[in-house]
């Protein structure tokens, strides 16, 4: 499934694919279809550390990649264990209500540099992650709340999964793609009367691209 933000503001339903796994050449053709579909100008991929995903975006958007957030902290947390989990997550967490990117770099180092030694598998993955988890910060600051993780999609899935469990069993693919894209038709118009998921402040200054819609589901 793929969620987009267009010129506008407004949240759109890009495409949706069935695939037997998430390898890369997966979400290499899925992507490359909706190029082929028209979606032009992607600034920004937002995901799950994926391989797969990171993989594909790179080769077929040239676009920046940012790490989900809130998977990053999940996967941080299970490096500590019950007693100090809520203090990890408020040390990462001051990172992110710093003002400027170049205080949340600093940040983000100093409170690695605090794990280090009682927990050096957290602080190898805080210095490998530093440039994904921030990379929303490049953007206008505006923006940030609605482009540091992937929550509006996972919620979206959320509900995927509650429809699709009441069917159980699908006879083929073709009858998952009818049933998942008619709810995704009717998200997108929803969505198309709903208020912007996005500022406009900023938005004209990052599109260099003729604003484009794709229709909700490829046919």
């Amino acid at each position: 499934m793929a969620v987009g933000v267009n010129t506008e503001g407004q949240r759109e339903v890009l495409g949706l694919k069935v695939g037997a796994s998430e390898a890369e050449p997966f979400w290499t053709e899925f992507l490359r279809s909706l190029n082929r579909r028209g979606l032009r100008g992607v600034k920004l991929v937002i995901s799950d550390s994926h391989e797969g995903i990171k993989a594909a975006a790179a080769k077929t958007l040239k676009a920046t990649w940012q790490r989900c957030r809130v998977h990053f902290m999940r996967k941080a947390l299970a490096y500590a264990n019950k007693t100090q989990r809520r203090m990890v997550s408020a040390a990462i967490g001051t990172v992110f209500v710093q003002e400027t990117t170049g205080a949340a770099r600093t940040q983000w180092r100093s409170v690695a540099d605090q794990f280090r030694e009682k927990l050096p598998k957290l602080s190898a993955m805080m210095d490998a992650a530093e440039h994904d988890v921030l990379a929303f910060m490049g953007f206008p600051r505006a923006h940030w709340p609605q482009i540091y993780s992937t929550n509006p999609l996972e919620r979206l899935n959320a509900e995927i999964k509650r429809r699709t469990n009441v069917v159980g069993i699908f006879p083929n693919d073709a009858s998952i793609t009818r049933l998942v894209g008619a709810m995704m038709l009717e998200q997108n118009d929803e969505w198309s009367l709903n208020r912007r998921s996005i500022q406009l402040e900023g938005l004209q200054a990052l599109s260099d691209t003729v604003p484009t819609r794709l229709s909700a589901v490829a046919r």
